[in-house]
């Protein structure tokens, strides 16, 4: 039987670290522009373009990681 704590991490080319480290740093940041976003809700004047900045350099990192017939198979995060 695979074992779960590495098998995904494989997938994706990573060790179990890298993909810690990677994931993490990506969950940090999407909580980071959440929180900006949020802000924005209720205080239009601030940060007017952060949410869709956060999302556009998450994407081109996250996509830029692996070619695309891996990406579709296996999803990153």
């Amino acid at each position: 039987m695979a074992n779960p704590f590495t098998r995904h991490p494989s997938e994706v080319g990573e060790s179990y670290a890298q993909h810690l480290a990677t994931a993490a740093g990506f969950g940090a940041t999407m909580v980071v522009g959440g929180l900006c976003v949020m802000i924005h809700a209720v205080l239009p004047f601030l940060f007017e373009q952060t949410g869709s900045k956060t999302m556009c350099k998450l994407h081109k990192k996250m996509t830029s990681r692996t070619d695309k017939a891996n990406w579709e198979r296996h999803p990153i995060i």
